[in-house]
């Protein structure tokens, strides 16, 4: 009796996991955005472009009146039906409104200028870097004041485009190039990011 209602528990777990990979809500897409499934395949369409998202072995994906609705096999884990769904809604937005990631440029003497595929930077080095942005992701540099100096100018460069990943992985070689100097703050932030700065030796030696 015990082996057997064991057996019974055991089925009952398994089929209400099934139950629950296959029963998340259905996905709505943006308004203007159109979705065309194959059997290896989704295709987004909106305003900003087109994009593909893979669908992996034992996963369907179905359009129904009350949106695009994800399902898995018997026997696919259930990670997989919300990683598809998540890569889904994220091209969705994509081509509906795009992502927008700003990176800030600090130092006197420091620039940066849009060229036709991607930015320039003078930022410390001996020579300029130049680089080039991949296709469907573009650069966009302005001149602004300072928020922590007004009477200082700093640069923005705007990184967008439909790709989430693609636009974040620019914005974040564009930082490397000069991460923030922790005692002055010069070089490449992220809008919004805090840079702890540190007391130069002078200040160290007053407070002393």
């Amino acid at each position: 009796m015990r082996a057997g209602g064991t057996s019974a528990a055991r089925s009952s777990v398994a089929s209400g996991r099934l139950a629950m990979a296959k029963n998340y809500r259905p996905i709505t897409l943006p308004d203007g955005v159109q979705m065309q499934v194959d059997q290896e395949k989704v295709t987004l369409k909106g305003k900003l472009g087109s994009g593909t998202v893979a669908i992996p072995a034992g996963l369907s994906v179905v359009v129904e009146k009350g949106g695009v609705s994800v399902t898995a096999q018997s026997g696919s884990p259930r990670a997989m039906v919300g990683t598809l769904r998540a890569h889904i809604i994220s091209t969705a937005k994509g081509v509906s409104s795009g992502y927008t990631k700003i990176v800030e440029l600090r130092g006197m003497g420091y620039r940066a200028q849009k060229t036709k595929d991607g930015v320039k930077l003078a930022c410390g080095y001996s020579h300029e870097v130049e680089m080039t942005a991949p296709a469907g992701v573009d650069v966009d540099v302005k001149q602004v004041p300072n928020p922590d100096d007004p009477k200082e100018q700093m640069f923005e460069i705007t990184v967008s485009g439909t790709d989430k990943h693609a636009v974040g992985d620019v914005a974040a070689k564009i930082r490397r190039i000069r991460r923030p100097d922790p005692y002055h703050g010069k070089g490449f932030r992220y809008r919004g990011e805090r840079v702890r700065k540190k007391a130069g030796k002078r200040a160290v030696g007053t407070q002393a």
